[in-house]
């Protein structure tokens, strides 16, 4: 079963709320996306630490409705 782009974005963003997230449809298949995360609440964390973040917010469906996912993390520039 497919995981819709839009689904990816609002677990992200339930789970961090300042989250700016750009979701791309790699094959338009619906199974291998990119996601370029951009949060405030990724400040002082390991790029490590951010992609788990991310991966805790889509609860477990990696791997499952979610096949591949190239992520992108940053903290966002002040301006």
């Amino acid at each position: 079963m497919a995981m819709d782009a839009a689904e990816i974005e609002r677990l992200i963003k339930e789970s961090i709320p300042d989250a700016t997230v750009v979701i791309e449809d790699l094959r338009g298949d619906g199974d291998h996306y990119a996601a370029y995360v951009t949060a405030a609440a990724f400040a002082g964390k390991s790029r490590i630490q951010q992609h788990q973040m991310v991966y805790q917010a889509l609860r477990g469906k990696m791997g499952d409705e979610l096949h591949a996912l190239a992520l992108q993390t940053a903290v966002p520039q002040e301006s």
